[in-house]
């Protein structure tokens, strides 16, 4: 598996859901950078197709247009895949280095934080570990202060998954449902509890690929 973090804070909390934090090496883990250029390159290729239909509802289609708009839009995917590349590492430099992620998973389904790259280890340790119910904290301000510290976050509701990909390698769960494409991360020694867990809470009809 990939070494991406530093600390590892998987804990069941008395409620019974778990949580921890994951720090990706945006550097060292393609796993973003891909995701990335996989949109992109659909973005792209939704192009070319609504051109080539455009061009053919019209009735101006023929081997020299469709060879003339491919290469364009093939241009036009490099210079775009290009930018995605450089895009990337400008913020990778911006955030420095860093992807820091906030999981809680219960029964019901797994939530993904982005947690602003200001708040240090120590703090956010403490935070997992007060919501876990295992010390003394008041965990309503313990809440209020948590979102203030939250850029984004998805969430996947079991019941709606409709696959699931497994890449020990980098360290990630593709957690997939219709328009939700949620990436779960733990680390090596936590990988194994958190994947038979999502494993257990699947649809029967859910398709696992590389488990």
């Amino acid at each position: 598996m990939n070494g991406d973090l530093g600390y590892s804070t998987l804990q069941r909390g008395q409620d019974g859901s778990y949580r921890w934090v994951y720090e990706m090496n945006l550097f060292t883990n393609p796993t973003v950078l891909l995701l990335i250029l996989k949109i992109f390159w659909w973005i792209c290729f939704g192009i070319w197709v609504f051109m080539l239909f455009i061009d053919w509802i019209s009735g101006d289609m023929d081997v020299d247009t469709f060879l003339s708009i491919t290469k364009v839009m093939g241009l036009m995917t490099v210079v775009f895949l290009i930018l995605s590349v450089v895009g990337y590492y400008v913020y990778t430099l911006i955030v420095g280095g860093k992807y820091c992620v906030l999981f809680v998973m219960d029964e019901k389904g797994i939530l993904h934080r982005q947690i602003n790259k200001e708040v240090k280890k120590a703090k956010l340790i403490g935070i997992i570990t007060a919501l876990s119910g295992v010390a003394t904290a008041n965990l309503t301000t313990t809440g209020m202060g948590l979102q203030t510290m939250v850029n984004t976050e998805m969430y996947s509701e079991f019941d709606k998954v409709r696959s699931v990909e497994v890449c020990r390698r980098r360290s990630v769960i593709k957690v997939n449902s219709p328009l939700n494409y949620n990436q779960v991360y733990a680390s090596d020694a936590d990988f194994e509890i958190v994947l038979d867990y999502i494993l257990k809470h699947l649809p029967a009809n859910a398709k696992v690929k590389g488990a």
